[in-house]
């Protein structure tokens, strides 16, 4: 059984449980609010609530297969909200589905892929009757809200990531697997960014639009859900303006490391060049040679080249060459 929990509530407080297997009981009674929770439900129990709660055929078709994008669809006097989970798995962004049937005595929600369950919501909720006592309209926002609160761990996680390549990226320089890494995150986040459009949507729909199981007192609550995504599509977009910095500054740094290595080998390159060129002119075995019976030409030479080479290794270090 896919049933997560099946209650019913009169002015906010638990009237009863309830079961999928006595459908006569699902359908509320006088003055009750009923809020079913499942995961990953079969056809057959989304039938039996499509018969007691008169869900609409597209919308449990829907809820079965979650491969929807964040959206609202009015049908009758039932809403049916479609929100995007995420989580982070092992530096990957996994994404889960949960549609949501909203109806004027009854909010029923369909988990896809998302390993956080409701039950601390409920409990939350549970403890502040009077806030449940609104019904599904408070209860949708509320789960939107959660799923929406789940969005930033995500983006902090990934920002102490890059601040630790950030870091790793001025000391040496990037490894393969890193520039790698980069990359692949930048394609996580344009992902995710392209998800918390429609969630916005989502909820500057369910805020500013006339519909029915919303009551006007409740609007502003989906304001505040439509500002935290709009903070974590901001949080997000610096994200990957830091991804972009942090690959700019190691190939930065990487053509400066090596302007130095090049300048470190032209130095003593031509360091080299002094003795090379005395050794190869007293090498040729010419007759008639510079100082070749002065008993004092070989320690001159060797004087010459180590003072030259003395000489230019102090120009050199005074210029910051070495």
């Amino acid at each position: 059984m896919s049933v997560v929990a099946a209650i019913a509530y009169v002015d906010g407080k638990r009237s009863r449980a309830l079961d999928l297997d006595t459908p006569d009981d699902l359908v509320p009674r006088e003055g009750e609010f009923v809020w079913i929770g499942l995961l990953e439900p079969t056809k057959a129990e989304l039938a039996v609530l499509q018969d007691r709660f008169g869900l609409h055929p597209l919308a449990v078709e829907d809820a079965l297969h979650a491969r929807q994008m964040p959206k609202v669809d009015l049908y009758g006097d039932q809403l049916f909200v479609v929100a995007k989970t995420a989580q982070l798995i092992e530096g990957r962004i996994e994404y889960g589905e949960t549609d949501i049937f909203v109806g004027p005595r009854h909010l029923i929600t369909v988990r896809h892929g998302s390993a956080r369950a409701h039950t601390d919501l409920r409990e939350h909720l549970e403890a502040t009757p009077r806030l449940l006592g609104h019904g599904g309209d408070y209860v949708l926002h509320a789960v939107l809200d959660f799923i929406v609160d789940g969005y930033l761990p995500i983006v902090d996680a990934i920002d102490d990531e890059m601040a630790e390549m950030e870091r790793r990226a001025l000391d040496n320089f990037l490894s393969r697997s890193e520039v790698a890494r980069i990359f692949a995150l930048r394609r996580e986040l344009m992902r995710f960014r392209k998800l918390l459009g429609p969630m916005e949507q989502v909820a500057s729909e369910l805020e500013h639009h006339d519909m029915p199981c919303i009551d006007a007192e409740v609007k502003p609550y989906f304001r505040d859900v439509r500002d935290h995504i709009v903070r974590v599509a901001s949080l997000v977009e610096g994200l990957r303006d830091v991804l972009t910095s942090v690959f700019e500054v190691s190939s930065l740094l990487e053509q400066q490391r090596q302007g130095v290595i090049t300048r470190q080998l032209a130095a003593w390159a031509a360091m080299l060049a002094v003795p090379t060129a005395i050794a190869g002119i007293y090498g040729m075995n010419f007759e008639h040679m510079p100082e070749l019976t002065w008993t004092f030409g070989y320690p001159l030479a060797l004087s010459v080249i180590v003072g030259v080479c003395l000489f230019l290794y102090w120009r050199f270090k005074k210029t910051r060459w070495l």
